[in-house]
């Protein structure tokens, strides 16, 4: 059978959507600077759905060094992969400066934070290895799982005696093959925004030998006493091995890091196949870095900011009524009951009639009969944006509850 009429014929979960859904729905076009505000199909729109955590993507301070670094050195500029010729007494700077950040001896950089992830996995085991994780891991880990030719254990979310039943079923594999064991999970779950039980992971370091990896990519820059993230929050920063951070969020541009002692982290940077055989961070985007994590090292009033909005969103509308799960960050889930066809419309409705812009996530993704809709605070919003949109996702509730979104087809929606 042709490959392709095979793919063709099955789009898959969320690809048998794509004619519905394709332009609005999914792959919507949001244009204009990055702000609270911003152009949604020509009007403007109260924007809920951008990781800009602290309001640094459209910084001043940030656009002048963007705009001032790629004029100086272009976007190409290092060519070649960092081992051959893509290396950089800046790209040292920064590494250096994350490791601090985190608390960490050493730091490596990645272009993308999701490879970084796959890579590091895969550079860390062989088949004789254990991979441990939790079930709610990032896509990007269960990834690098796949790729892991060893045993893979996986404990229920958050569940600290299953993590010890993989650990022990890990322990005994492991003392025949001579192997070791590998425990990831998140520090910041980036979904349903609770944080990885990264405390009760680090008491069982005191009974099982295994090394520690976190991805705390919704963490970095947003949590704990000086941003350092969840192990700072929970108090076990020392005991992660490895901790892993993105740019995409808090720093609001592209790539990753990872960070840990100085030992590990020279063997990743000599056997990491997504940066041995990949170009190097571009210059500008290295620089714009390093003004992004000075700007967070020195303005704790941006996260302050984020947190008043995070709280007073949350607490809203809890007030309401709302069911916000067990999230304890920045990242707001909004849980209903309702059918794909009921989320398309109160989507619609918030979008069309009232302005707010905020990401739709249904079945596959969740539960057959959820609809989460996940908001993303930032410091760029104000105290009135947060209020306005607690008293509309009321409106919208109070309309799926009714019934009045299930009567509807979707052209039949009328904007006000």
């Amino acid at each position: 059978m042709d490959i392709f009429k095979k793919r063709l014929e099955n789009f898959g979960p969320l690809g048998k959507y794509a004619d519905f859904a394709h332009g609005y729905y999914m792959f919507p076009k949001l244009e204009g600077p990055i702000q609270a505000r911003m152009k949604f199909q020509g009007k403007e729109v109260l924007c809920w759905s951008l990781n800009n955590y602290l309001g640094l993507a459209n910084h001043p301070e940030v656009r002048k060094v963007d705009a001032e670094a790629a004029a100086e050195w272009g976007l190409a500029y290092p060519m070649g992969a960092r081992m051959m010729s893509g290396h950089s007494k800046y790209h040292e700077q920064l590494q250096n400066e994350l490791a601090e950040f985190v608390f960490k001896e050493d730091a490596y950089l990645f272009n993308f934070g999701y490879q970084g992830m796959v890579s590091t996995i895969d550079a860390l085991l062989d088949r004789h290895d254990a991979l441990i994780y939790d079930s709610d891991s990032h896509a990007c880990m269960i990834d690098g799982a796949r790729l892991h030719l060893g045993k893979r254990y996986k404990f229920a979310h958050n569940d600290m005696a299953d993590c010890e039943k993989q650990l022990k079923l890990a322990t005994e594999h492991v003392a025949k093959t001579g192997g070791g064991i590998l425990l990831m999970t998140e520090g910041v779950f980036g979904m349903v925004g609770d944080q990885g039980d990264l405390k009760g992971i680090a008491e069982l370091k005191k009974k099982y030998k295994f090394r520690f990896l976190v991805d705390d990519a919704h963490g970095v820059g947003t949590i704990g006493e000086t941003g350092a993230g969840a192990g700072q929050f929970q108090g076990v920063q020392d005991d992660i091995d490895l901790y892993f951070g993105t740019f995409a969020k808090s720093f609001a541009l592209i790539g990753g890091f990872v960070a840990g002692d100085k030992d590990i982290i020279r063997y990743l940077t000599y056997n990491l196949r997504s940066q041995i055989y990949a170009k190097s961070l571009p210059m500008p985007i290295v620089i714009g870095l390093l003004k992004r994590l000075d700007l967070m090292r020195k303005h704790p009033e941006y996260r302050e900011k984020l947190w008043e909005n995070v709280n007073t969103l949350q607490l809203g509308l809890k007030e309401k009524g709302f069911n916000l799960g067990v999230t304890n960050t920045p990242v707001t889930p909004v849980m209903l009951n309702g059918t794909v066809d009921e989320a398309t419309q109160l989507t619609y409705d918030l979008r069309e009639n009232h302005g707010i812009f905020c990401s739709i996530v249904t079945h596959p993704v969740v539960p057959q009969g959820i609809i989460l809709l996940r908001i993303i605070p930032t410091a760029v919003h104000s105290l009135e944006d947060v209020q306005y949109t607690i008293d509309a996702f009321a409106s919208c509730r109070d309309k799926l509850v009714s019934g009045e979104y299930a009567k509807m087809g979707f052209r039949e929606m009328t904007v006000n």
